[in-house]
């Protein structure tokens, strides 16, 4: 399972969530996908080379070029700078508001400057990528200018930044099936905190042509070479000469081969050297900070935005939903119908897929699914489940497919996140109606002959569906072995107790009473 949290975002119409959040998983594309991305520096120099400058740019713009071959899936607008944030930008002259705004800190350890607060912004502008296609996009109304003036911090240690960028999710038929992780969040690694480390592993790399791996980071600098890398399983990136192995975050634009984007990084390395076919793992980790000559640590301030990944890799995904839960009469049995899906996936979900069945947290049941599944399709089931006198009447009934009972899975899925399913569930207590025990006369050894029906006169129903005489609770659950005859019927035991099952339309009724043996006067004509 994946050992980073699912980003929860919850696009609330005219609200603004600000915090600071670890570099983990937002989205995941599964199909014959690919991205692009584009963007611009507002910094019209890099802030380390001439930091005479403190404001920013009031726009700059960036060309979109895709092929006619493809169709956008999703598009996230991203931008960064000094300062708590501005949340209310423009593109091509529309209105962009953020959807998620990330504030990390930075202690400077001066007493001047204190603390300085840095932010990213998100919005998901699919809609307009999609309506607007290829073109030039100016992107402008980034307004940091308070921000600046309120503490000299960011220009006096050249932190002052501003930038955006555009990422494109876009499907090809003559792609591959790939998969596309983008992570994002907002970290800072500097001195203190020098390495970022996320593992993926929910992979299955069939194939390591195409594969590549694309990061956006802000306040690079291109003369501060301090130890600063991007590794893929230990082994460095780099396409020098725009990113040396020592200088990854350096002002660079892989996408348009530009070393002029100051203060900004949005660059793309090729894989296929740095995975192997049948990887089930990945480990990326960035990296900043080196001794000097004089032995004195030295690192550059890099604040990470967004990791995305494009991986060769076929796998399913099971999920499972429960379409009904029947309450067996007079019972703690349920009769459950569900479903299991493969739908967000780009491989069969294999027969025999285990699925484990949990009252509250007390596995009740399990089964496994019957065939094959295939991309997009799903199968349904029915299952009888007995929950234990040990569960209390209100539970929560979980099914988990790929767990075979003990937590664990036996399938490697695309997303091992969304296994389950929850419903709360009522049991209705069983209501056994007490009748008048039954008399009569011993024939010897504590038996007599009985005419059970006559008891029918104390049950509440004038025209029942059915009624049948047991000698067991479980045989009148079960509805087996009836008593044939129940006008004359000789006990077995004493003591002894006669169940009546009497049928209505929805369900049925229990009744009991038991069978007394006394001695009778003998009888005279």
């Amino acid at each position: 399972m994946y050992r980073f949290t699912i980003l929860l975002i919850i696009f609330l119409f005219g609200s603004e969530l600000s915090f600071c959040q670890e570099i983990s998983l937002f989205r995941q594309f599964n199909g014959r996908y690919s991205y692009t991305a584009i963007g611009n520096t507002l910094n019209e120099f890099d802030n380390s080379v001439n930091g005479d400058f403190c404001e920013l740019l009031p726009e700059s713009e960036a060309e979109l070029t895709l092929d006619s071959t493809t169709s956008v899936v999703a598009a996230f607008l991203y931008w960064a700078g000094s300062g708590s944030g501005d949340e209310q930008v423009s593109l091509n002259g529309e209105y962009i508001e953020s959807d998620v705004t990330y504030n990390v800190e930075y202690d400077t350890n001066n007493a001047d400057f204190g603390i300085l607060t840095y932010f990213s912004c998100f919005a998901d502008i699919t809609h307009n990528i999609q309506s607007t296609g290829n073109g030039t996009y100016i992107f402008s109304s980034l307004d940091i200018s308070e921000a600046l003036a309120a503490n000299e911090g960011y220009c006096e240690i050249h932190t002052n930044f501003g930038g955006w960028c555009i990422y494109i999710i876009y499907e090809d038929d003559d792609l591959p099936i790939n998969q596309i992780n983008l992570f994002q969040g907002l970290e800072i690694i500097n001195k203190n905190v020098r390495e970022k480390i996320i593992t993926l592993e929910n992979v299955n790399v069939l194939d390591n042509n195409g594969a590549k791996i694309g990061f956006l980071a802000w306040e690079g600098d291109s003369n501060l070479a301090y130890g600063e890398s991007l590794s893929i399983n230990n082994n460095i990136l780099s396409n020098p000469p725009l990113n040396p192995p020592n200088n990854a975050f350096n002002g660079t634009n892989s996408f348009t081969n530009s070393d002029e984007f100051y203060n900004c990084d949005l660059d793309v390395y090729d894989l296929e050297n740095n995975i192997n076919i049948g990887d089930t793992s990945l480990e990326i980790k960035l990296t900043t900070g080196d001794y000097d000559e004089d032995g004195d640590l030295q690192a550059d301030l890099i604040i990470i935005n967004n990791i995305i990944t494009v991986l060769n890799s076929q796998l399913p995904d099971a999920t499972v939903k429960i379409d009904n839960v029947k309450q067996l009469c007079n019972s703690r049995n349920l009769e459950i119908d569900y479903t299991v899906y493969n739908i967000n996936s780009n491989d069969i979900l294999p027969s025999n897929t285990p699925i484990a069945f949990y009252a509250n947290s007390q596995l009740v049941g399990q089964s496994q699914t019957s065939s094959d599944i295939q991309i997009g399709e799903s199968e349904s089931y029915t299952i009888t489940l007995s929950i234990p006198t040990s569960i209390p009447y209100n539970f929560n009934l979980n099914i988990i497919v790929d767990d075979n009972g003990t937590g664990n899975g036996e399938v490697i899925e695309l997303n091992e996140q969304n296994n389950a399913t929850i419903t709360p569930i009522e049991l209705i207590p069983l209501n056994i109606q007490d009748l008048e025990p039954l008399l009569g006369c011993d024939i010897g050894f504590n038996t007599a002959i009985f005419d059970l029906t006559v008891q029918e006169d104390e049950l509440i129903f004038d025209t029942p569906d059915d009624i049948n005489y047991f000698i067991s609770l479980e045989d009148l659950q079960n509805n087996t072995n009836a008593i044939l005859i129940p006008e004359n019927y000789q006990n077995n035991t004493l003591p002894e107790f006669i169940y009546i099952r009497v049928e209505t339309a929805l369900c049925y009724e229990i009744y009991r009473f038991e069978l007394l043996v006394e001695n009778c006067p003998p009888y005279v004509p």
